[in-house]
């Protein structure tokens, strides 16, 4: 046994925790705020910050009331960061884009891309473009494409594989779609791509599903529509060397079999594992952790149960391994949303995270040192920069 993995027995690792946001000095409290509940945003994680972006709520109060000028969408960047527990609100230049439920993120370096979404009435204003913001000069850029843009669509699933962005599926409000779009990253051209299948052969038409890869293989895993969820017993990949759909059978858990279908979920990958969260299934709100392995298509049901059962909710991982689950929907009759923010480790943090985390809560002062002294004190410029 490692160290690491002496120093975190295995249910803490299988643990949710729940953060408060809230910062460490009671003098910084003065006009603190955190993102109001919200629903249909996304999240991204490097190893410093959690920036959450977008969302939903049409409750007035819950949304912020007249602090939010979009209501009932939220057009706002926020980070949570890691080193001092604090949200913040970062105000950015540039065009910030106007679709903001259900539209796909990710985290390409220091540039978040994001792409679709509907505004309100949902399905009335969608979007096809994909906005860019560099998270560290804070500033929204527009991407200029060539080729056949996908169309305006909102709830469709997205990753980047080799520098290439593939987007997947997602709806007009009124059309599910199958498509599976290629935006070439350094020459900046869309392309459709037309799989070798016979029609019969492609996953169903769906929306709010989401995506994994091992490099060679795209995995949709779940999603439906606005009447169903799909199962996954069987997992639709798209294999980038073929040119062609596949259906993989997956392998139950022993005892329980397989998670149940789902949609509006969340997932998130650690090399070939995968790990999805929540949801919906038509009828319940659904709060457990599975795990798929993208070698073996093996499922297993993880410990941990999230303290609140959320779907269109948002989650990503940190490079560690350390899993940020936040918002959502949590209860359908009422329409209730929420704003929380919950942390799980899915890996065994190394002995670097264990004394990082460690050094941090024994002295919360330091984030406010200079990074000369910082450096003086024995910290590395990575470290010093996960601090700011």
């Amino acid at each position: 046994m490692s160290d690491a993995e002496g120093a975190r027995s295995p249910d803490q690792l299988n643990k949710f925790e729940k953060l408060t946001g809230r910062p460490p000095h009671r003098e910084t409290l003065a006009g603190h705020r955190t993102p109001p509940a919200r629903s249909g945003h996304r999240c991204v994680a490097d190893n410093t910050n959690l920036y959450v972006f977008g969302g939903y709520n049409p409750d007035y109060d819950e949304s912020g009331g007249s602090d939010n000028e979009d209501y009932p969408l939220f057009r706002e960047l926020w980070r949570y960061h890691f080193a001092t527990g604090c949200w913040q609100q970062i105000r950015t230049e540039g065009y910030m884009p106007t679709e903001l439920a259900s539209m796909s993120a990710v985290l390409h370096g220091n540039n978040l891309l994001v792409f679709g979404g509907t505004g309100i009435p949902f399905g009335e204003n969608n979007g096809n473009d994909v906005h860019v913001c560099n998270v560290k000069y804070k500033r929204w850029s527009l991407l200029n494409c060539r080729g056949k843009k996908p169309n305006r669509i909102y709830g469709q699933a997205m990753v980047i594989i080799n520098g290439f962005l593939y987007v997947f599926g997602g709806t007009t409000g009124y059309i599910y779609s199958t498509d599976l779009h290629r935006l070439d990253l350094t020459t900046r051209e869309w392309i459709h791509l037309k799989p070798n299948n016979p029609p019969d052969d492609l996953p169903e038409e769906r929306y709010r599903h989401e995506i994994a890869h091992d490099g060679q293989r795209i995995y949709i895993l779940g999603g439906g529509t606005s009447w169903t969820s799909y199962p996954l017993d069987k997992v639709h990949a798209y294999n980038l060397e073929t040119n062609s759909w596949e259906e993989i059978t997956t392998k139950p858990h022993d005892k329980i079999g397989y998670p149940a279908p789902r949609r509006c979920h969340s997932c998130v990958q650690i090399r070939n594992d995968v790990f999805i969260c929540g949801g919906y299934n038509g009828e319940l709100i659904l709060a457990d952790l599975w795990k798929i392995n993208l070698q073996t298509f093996q499922w297993s049901k993880l410990p941990a149960v999230m303290p609140e059962p959320a779907y269109f909710h948002c989650a990503a991982v940190t490079p560690a391994g350390c899993m940020y689950i936040h918002g959502g929907v949590v209860n359908i009759h009422e329409n209730k949303r929420t704003g929380s923010l919950f942390k799980i480790w899915l890996a065994v943090p190394s002995l670097l995270e264990l004394c990082w985390e460690k050094l941090l809560k024994s002295f919360p002062h330091m984030t406010s040192l200079p990074t000369m002294q910082l450096l003086n004190l024995g910290l590395t410029q990575e470290l010093i920069e996960r601090l700011k």
